[in-house]
C-alpha cells in the first residue's frame, strides 16, 4: 500500500502532467482511498464525488463484488493474446451483445481501451462496411483527444490537433440545444425540424453517397448534458436509413445506466447500427472500451480482416471486472434506479436551487446525468462565462467552494455536472444538493463583487 507522506503533493506536481490544465498552480487533494460515493485524500478528509469521477464510477468506488472479480482474475491470468480465444472474453462479449438493443438479431463487439479509440474503430468499421469516406459529426461534441478522436470532436478541445487534419473526411453539423438554440426558435418542436432539415442539407451537399456515419452523443456529455427535443434522434435514425448511412451512438458516458436505462438509445426508443462505449462498463475500475455492432453490419467482415486491433483488445482483467459489473448493476436494479429514484430527486433538488439564485439559467438532464448552467443575465441568457474562451472568470470559486464543503464536481465554462454514482442514496442526494446550494450562493455573490 502507498502511503501518502510529506511532499508528495510537490511530487505529483513535478512528475505528472495533469489533463487540460495550466500545470504551475495546481492544488488538487491527493487522493489516496475511495469508498462508496466518497472519496478520501491523504490528510484523511472526505469528498462526495459527484460526478462519479469523470462520468464513470456509476458503481460508485470500491464495489466489493466487482473487486473479487478483479482479484480472482489476477490469480488466474493477467494476459492473452487478443487474436487467441480467451473464456472470461467470451462471456463478457455475449454479456454486452444481450444487453445491445439489437434482440434476436445479434451482433458481436471489439474491444479497445477506452472510449476514444472505439469511436475510431467505429468510424473504420463504418468506412469498411459501406466503402464510403465523409463521417459527420456535430460540432457541440467530444469524442476524444486522440489523433483521430479529435478531428471527430467538434468543440475547442481539437483545435490542438489543427490545422492538419488526422482524420480526413470529417465535417461537422449544429446539433440542437434548446436553452441556447443554434437554430433561431424558444419552440422544441421548430428545434428539431430546423435541426433535422440542417443535418439533412448537409448530408446532401456533402453527396449522400459519400456519407458513411452519423456520430453523435445520443445525449452531449461534456460539453453541457444537452438532452435532444422529442424526435431529434428518430429523425437522424430515419435520415440514416434512407441514404444507407451508418448510425454511431457514442455512449461512453450515457452508457451503463447513466440515463436511466442501459443505453441512451433504449432510453429515448432509437435503435443505432453502432454503439461506442468506456467508462461505466467496468465503473472506471480499469481501463475498457469497445465497439458494439449489429450483426448484419459485421458480418462483412467474415471475409475480410477486421481493420483495427490493439494489444490489450479484450485483456483479461477488463473482462473479468466488466463482467463483474455488468452483475453489480443487474443485482441493484441500477438502471431503473438512476431513472427512478435519482432523477426525480435530484431534478427537484436543483431545480429548487434554479429558482433560489438568479444566477442559474437553466437546470437540465435526465437519469443520473444533470447540469447546472450559469448566467450573467437570466433574460437575456447571456452565459456567465463565455464557451471557448479564455478565461473562467469567476468559475473557480464554485468549485474552490465545492472542495471546501467536502464535495468534488467537475464543468465547463459556465456549466457544472452533476452525476453521482448509480448507488446514491436519498439522503446522500439532498446533502449534496445543499453543498451546492451553498456553493452556488458564494459564486453568485463572487460575481456581484466582480461586476461593482
Amino acid at each position: 500500500m502507498i502511503v501518502a507522506g510529506e511532499g508528495l503533493e510537490t511530487k505529483h506536481a513535478r512528475y505528472v502532467l495533469t489533463p487540460w490544465m495550466a500545470q504551475g498552480s495546481l492544488k488538487p487533494p491527493v487522493i489516496v482511498r475511495g469508498e462508496g460515493i466518497y472519496l478520501y485524500d491523504a490528510e484523511g478528509n472526505r469528498y462526495a464525488d459527484l460526478t462519479s469521477g469523470l462520468i464513470a464510477v456509476n458503481l460508485g468506488h470500491g464495489n466489493p463484488a466487482v473487486r473479487a472479480a478483479m482479484h480472482a482474475q489476477v490469480d488466474r491470468l493477467c494476459f492473452s493474446p487478443p487474436s487467441w480465444f480467451n473464456d472470461v472474453r467470451a462471456e463478457f462479449a455475449e454479456a454486452l451483445v444481450r444487453l445491445a438493443p439489437w434482440g434476436e438479431h445479434g451482433g458481436r463487439v471489439f474491444f479497445t481501451t477506452s472510449g476514444a479509440s472505439a469511436n475510431e474503430d467505429a468510424i473504420k468499421f463504418a468506412r469498411t462496411i459501406t466503402g464510403r469516406a465523409k463521417v459527420l459529426t456535430a460540432y457541440r461534441s467530444f469524442h476524444g483527444s486522440g489523433a483521430g478522436s479529435a478531428t471527430l470532436t467538434g468543440e475547442n478541445r481539437r483545435w490542438y490537433n489543427e490545422p492538419a487534419s488526422v482524420m480526413p473526411g470529417v465535417v461537422h453539423f449544429w446539433s440542437p440545444y434548446p436553452y441556447r438554440s443554434p437554430f433561431f426558435t424558444t419552440d422544441p418542436a421548430e428545434e428539431t425540424r430546423r435541426a433535422l432539415q440542417h443535418v439533412a442539407e448537409t448530408v446532401a451537399a456533402e453527396n449522400t453517397e459519400q456519407v458513411a456515419a452519423i456520430l453523435i452523443e445520443p445525449v452531449i456529455g461534456s460539453n453541457g448534458v444537452i438532452v435532444f427535443p422529442p424526435g431529434y434522434l428518430a429523425g437522424l435514425r430515419a435520415l440514416c436509413d434512407a441514404h444507407g448511412i451508418v448510425l454511431i451512438f457514442d455512449e461512453v458516458m450515457t452508457g451503463f445506466g447513466r440515463v436511466g436505462a442501459a443505453f441512451a438509445g433504449e432510453r429515448f426508443g432509437v435503435i443505432p447500427d453502432a454503439i461506442t462505449f468506456a467508462k461505466g462498463v467496468t465503473s472506471g475500475y480499469v481501463p475498457l472500451g469497445g465497439v458494439l455492432l449489429r450483426e448484419d453490419l459485421v458480418r462483412t467482415f467474415d471475409q475480410r480482416p477486421l481493420p483495427a486491433g490493439h494489444t490489450y483488445s479484450g485483456h483479461p482483467l477488463a473482462m473479468a471486472t466488466g463482467l463483474a459489473a455488468l452483475q453489480a448493476y443487474r443485482d441493484g436494479d441500477l438502471y431503473a434506479r438512476a431513472a427512478n429514484v435519482i432523477e426525480p430527486r435530484l431534478r427537484a433538488g436543483l431545480e429548487r436551487i434554479r429558482d433560489k439564485h438568479e444566477i442559474v439559467g437553466e437546470v437540465r438532464g435526465c437519469g443520473a446525468f444533470f447540469a447546472v448552467e450559469f448566467v450573467a443575465d437570466r433574460t437575456t441568457r447571456e452565459p456567465l462565462v463565455p464557451w471557448q474562451g479564455k478565461s473562467l472568470g469567476v468559475m473557480p470559486t464554485l468549485f474552490a467552494a465545492l472542495k471546501k464543503r467536502g464535495a468534488y464536481a467537475f464543468g465547463r465554462y459556465d456549466v457544472l455536472h452533476v452525476a453521482p454514482p448509480l448507488i446514491i442514496t436519498e439522503d446522500q442526494i439532498d446533502e449534496a444538493v445543499a453543498t451546492i446550494d451553498i456553493a452556488v450562493g458564494e459564486l453568485a455573490d463572487a460575481y456581484a463583487k466582480s461586476r461593482s
